[in-house]
């Protein structure tokens, strides 16, 4: 039997296979970053049986978006779009679990409130660029979070866990990857704040273990998972000591018995391959050994390098993006080594059902026109 295809327990989960759907940023939510038709078609052709879905990045609070079109659930008029989802997606007899974000300094004065700046943990010049009505415009200067503000960011995620608990949702995946807000606070590239909250590896990561606790305490331990991205670069992210830093990381987190934890492969770099980055050393085959619950690798995989890296023992199950995108019967396909769809890069971000929900499963793609 394929490694894709042992039966796995995540959290109180039996799954039939571990072949995830990795979150996605798609940018297709309706007027109040509420799911709509699109997204509730789109998840429900992705759900298989005894699968798992992470959602695509949810926002936590009003000032947290890096991109028209995504949906949220700092509302509770958000509730009921995502319960259309959840329903579809366990109709199938699927998983999901929401995936919470804040965007921090990766954003556009366009998407705030009243038009302000973003927060960051510091204000420093940077790179990158959001999602507006404009199209892709360069992110807007950040300001200084305050320390009122962190604590009620805090609440925030923990607020919108509970929004996720009524919208149906198996457990919640907080992410602190891809120079996000939980990434800027940990990373010292980003973070040059000198109270409780940055200096030292212990500081700069007391905003996320707060976070967790705080999603904790709403959902348990067991459906709760967190993100890392130990050797991304996207959104101009840095650490002087980056295996250090995410050595200490994953230790802490591990002290947590979470569902899982989530590592993006250091060969992806925004939503392209980097060949050249294949070697470096902080992945999940350096984090396993201080990692003792469940890993879920993301990064690029193919069905063979997925099942490498579940031989070798360094992840337990894989995340698929890409392939996803294009080939809602992903699992199928892989199972019987079947030829997958090509995607349509320009159709990732934004738009209508066109490279969203028009992808044929492999029946429908053999059948007579």
């Amino acid at each position: 039997m394929s490694n894709l295809f042992k039966p796995v327990k995540v959290g109180p989960y039996e799954m039939s296979h571990r072949v995830v759907m990795a979150p996605l940023t798609r940018m297709r939510a309706e007027s109040g970053a509420v799911p709509g038709d699109l997204m509730v078609e789109y998840y429900s052709q992705r759900a298989s049986e005894g699968g798992l879905i992470i959602s695509e990045a949810t926002i936590v609070s009003e000032n947290g978006s890096g991109y028209l079109g995504s949906p949220g659930l700092y509302d509770d008029s958000q509730i009921q779009g995502w319960r259309r989802v959840t329903d579809a997606v366990h109709e199938k007899k699927g998983r999901i679990f929401l995936q919470l974000y804040h965007a921090g300094r990766q954003s556009n004065s366009e998407l705030q409130p009243g038009g302000a700046a973003p927060i960051a943990p510091s204000a420093i010049e940077h790179g990158g660029v959001a999602y507006t009505n404009e199209g892709w415009v360069p992110n807007t200067p950040s300001r200084v979070v305050t320390v009122a503000e962190i604590k009620d960011l805090v609440e925030s995620f923990r607020a919108a866990s509970e929004r996720a608990l009524a919208a149906g949702f198996d457990g919640i995946e907080l992410h602190a990857a891809n120079g996000y807000l939980f990434d800027q606070f940990l990373q010292n590239g980003s973070n040059h704040r000198t109270d409780e909250y940055g200096g030292s590896i212990e500081n700069r990561f007391r905003f996320l273990k707060e976070a967790t606790e705080a999603v904790i305490s709403v959902v348990g331990s067991d459906k709760v998972a967190v993100r890392l991205a130990p050797s991304g670069t996207f959104g101009d992210m840095s650490d002087t000591s980056p295996e250090e830093l995410f050595i200490f990381v994953t230790r802490e987190l591990s002290k947590l018995s979470l569902a899982y934890l989530h590592l993006i492969e250091p060969r992806v770099v925004g939503n392209a391959d980097d060949p050249s980055k294949d070697q470096n050393a902080v992945a999940a085959k350096l984090l396993r050994q201080h990692y003792k619950g469940l890993i879920i690798a993301a990064g690029g995989f193919e069905s063979d390098t997925a099942e490498a890296i579940l031989k070798q023992g360094d992840a337990d199950l894989v995340a698929f993006g890409r392939h996803f995108v294009s080939n809602p019967d992903l699992p199928v396909r892989l199972r019987n080594n079947w030829a997958l769809n090509e995607y349509v890069r320009d159709t990732f971000f934004g738009g209508d059902e066109q490279g969203y929900i028009d992808y044929p499963t492999y029946e429908r793609s053999q059948s007579p026109a």
